[in-house]
């Protein structure tokens, strides 16, 4: 591991981390310099506890994030005013770019959609109110279908 300068009235920045926690700062923004100078080693970044509720554009473009809906139900409860979410490059969010298919890539994106009613930008790509409108559809029924699912399986 290898020590940078220290910051007028702040610790030497490490840098190597493979693990990095603002959680508990009083953060109002994402520290987004110290991040960037541990992002060839970095692995989990903790930003928990934080007051980022006002934060409306998040980036996590090509991130090895796999499982879409626990980082839409994340992002979700931790920035509830997100506006412009950028997931490209990642497998849970499919494209041609990364071998998925149009309809691989149009269920991706009617699911975020459905999830994040306050999104008005997703992958670059402004949302349409026909498109909301379509993943709205979608997937209350998919949740109507589970629900009735669950409840066939509880009279058994």
């Amino acid at each position: 591991m290898e020590t940078g300068p220290s910051t007028p009235g702040g610790p030497a920045v490490v840098f190597g981390l493979q693990r990095l926690s603002f959680a508990y700062q009083g953060l109002l923004e994402i520290p987004y310099d110290t991040i960037l100078q541990q992002q060839d080693t970095l692995e989990v970044l903790d930003l928990s506890y934080n007051l980022l509720d006002d934060l409306t554009t998040l980036w996590i473009n090509k991130n090895k994030i796999s499982n879409l809906p626990i980082i839409v139900e994340e992002i979700c409860c931790k920035f509830p005013n997100i506006k412009i979410l950028s997931m490209m490059n990642n497998e849970a969010a499919p494209s041609y770019f990364n071998g998925g298919s149009l309809t691989q890539y149009m269920d991706y994106r009617q699911y975020v959609i459905s999830q994040i009613p306050s999104l008005e930008v997703l992958d670059d790509t402004e949302v349409q109110e026909k498109e909301r409108e379509v993943a709205r559809k979608t997937y209350r029924m998919q949740r109507i279908r589970e629900g009735s699912r669950r409840r066939k399986e509880l009279h058994r």
